[in-house]
């Protein structure tokens, strides 16, 4: 069973929280200022108690131990306030009088020091006194002084104080609930305005987040623009793909159906190598955009290890080129992850890997690179290279350099795609070798 339903907003948390835990300690602070207060006044009337004990003693050694000669009575309840008591062999003085019951047998005790004296059923006297006793010797008469303390003045003087004490608090706690109802409105405005936002998009009114969010919500309002913009990139390649593909498979399929549908010509040969050769085209464009439809671009939570992807892919490649051998420089850890989709990230290094084999005369080097925050891809052959003038063709989707070689003239223009979705650069350039070298650059988001 739940004792404690669990708030539904994080105001109500904040309040569960902060108002029982400001009490809680308001009164913990009320309880403490009660056990300091009483131990200081203790403190502060014992020390008073001793420095009239000594007092006296210098006025009694002042007068050679003649205690007659001390002026008594009102003079020492002007001056301290306090009952005392002097004993020597010839007398004993009290004052007040009243005060006879509790300090004589403080007299008679034999104990110096601190002590605390309750009286009961005494309506005469305190209830409890505190009294501090020295016996001294003033040539070879012993003297005893006692100088008391009312403690139940003292402690009304304390309950008034600490009930005072106890206002100010509850005045303390109701104005703490206020400013924490205020710092709380106010700290929620943001997620308030979040909130209206989020209803605002719900409804079709905006098409991105564009509040001022505190530093603790700018990447949740980051991550969902961003969950936007792919949602948006997502729609437009479908688009682009649909259209695409309509207008790439329209013409060779009206070609098919002319040359099916022309029954005045007989299927020769040649009928079914242009047959055959359409139907490639449309297989091609097919290929094409099916691969295209399945690259994500950048993902929230989506990462890859480029480690463990470039060994296994140079595996297969070095089983699919046995003649040829493919190397992989890096200082990457092998669990260290990059913030790419993993079938993208296997795209990139597939396709130019694969572009690096078809071309080399007999080594492929891949090196993996984290530098001045960006990810870094470089591939490099040791075959013939491309002309100078040719290096800025590369890339482009549908364009080969040699028909030669078999492929549709893709792979590089996948990479091309792949990597400015990533908001980052492909480069060609000639390698050390005379060969080619390619290096994408991926900024690290």
């Amino acid at each position: 069973m739940t004792l404690f339903r669990k708030p539904v907003s994080v105001k109500g948390t904040l309040l569960i929280l902060l108002l029982p835990a400001g009490i809680g300690l308001m009164a913990l602070a009320w309880l403490v200022h009660g056990q300091l207060l009483d131990r200081m006044a203790r403190d502060f009337v014992e020390s008073r108690l001793k420095d009239e004990v000594a007092f006296i003693e210098h006025q009694i050694r002042e007068s050679g131990g003649n205690v007659n000669t001390l002026q008594t009575g009102d003079y020492f309840q002007e001056v301290f306030h306090h009952a005392f008591a002097i004993h020597s062999p010839s007398m004993t003085i009290i004052s007040p009088d009243s005060w006879t019951p509790l300090l004589m047998p403080l007299l008679k005790s034999g104990q110096d020091g601190t002590t605390q004296v309750d009286s009961r059923g005494n309506t005469a006297t305190p209830s409890s006194i505190l009294a501090y006793r020295k016996t001294f010797s003033v040539g070879e008469t012993p003297i005893t002084v006692i100088v008391s303390e009312d403690l139940d003045s003292l402690k009304r003087s304390q309950s008034e104080l600490h009930a005072w004490t106890a206002i100010v608090s509850i005045l303390l706690i109701l104005l703490l609930v206020a400013v924490i109802w205020l710092g709380i409105t106010l700290s929620m405005r943001p997620v308030v305005t979040l909130k209206a936002a989020l209803k605002r998009l719900q409804d079709g009114e905006i098409s991105r987040i564009s509040v001022q969010a505190p530093d603790e919500f700018k990447p949740l309002v980051q991550q969902l623009n961003q969950l936007l913009d792919s949602l948006d990139q997502r729609l437009e390649r479908s688009r682009d793909a649909l259209a695409n593909l309509s207008h790439s498979v329209k013409t060779p399929i009206a070609a098919v159906r002319q040359t099916l549908g022309d029954t005045s010509r007989p299927l020769d040969d040649n009928l079914r190598q242009e047959l055959v050769v359409r139907l490639g085209d449309i297989d091609k464009q097919l290929e094409a955009e099916m691969r295209r439809s399945r690259f994500a671009g950048p993902q929230v939570g989506k990462s890859a290890y480029p480690i463990k992807q470039a060994r296994d892919l140079l595996w297969m490649l070095g089983r699919l080129y046995p003649e040829k051998s493919f190397e992989l420089a890096s200082r990457l850890m092998e669990e260290r992850r990059w913030p790419l989709e993993e079938h993208d990230l296997n795209e990139v290094l597939g396709n130019l890997l694969d572009n690096a084999g078809k071309w080399s005369e007999k080594t492929v080097e891949l090196s993996l690179l984290e530098q001045d925050g960006r990810m870094t891809i470089v591939v490099e052959d040791d075959g013939h290279g491309v002309p100078p003038e040719s290096l800025s063709s590369l890339g482009v989707r549908g364009l080969r350099l040699d028909e030669q070689t078999p492929g549709h003239g893709l792979g590089l223009a996948i990479v091309r795609e792949i990597t400015e979705r990533y908001g980052g650069t492909l480069g060609f350039e000639k390698g050390a070798g005379g060969g080619l070298r390619a290096v994408v650059s991926i900024p690290w988001t």
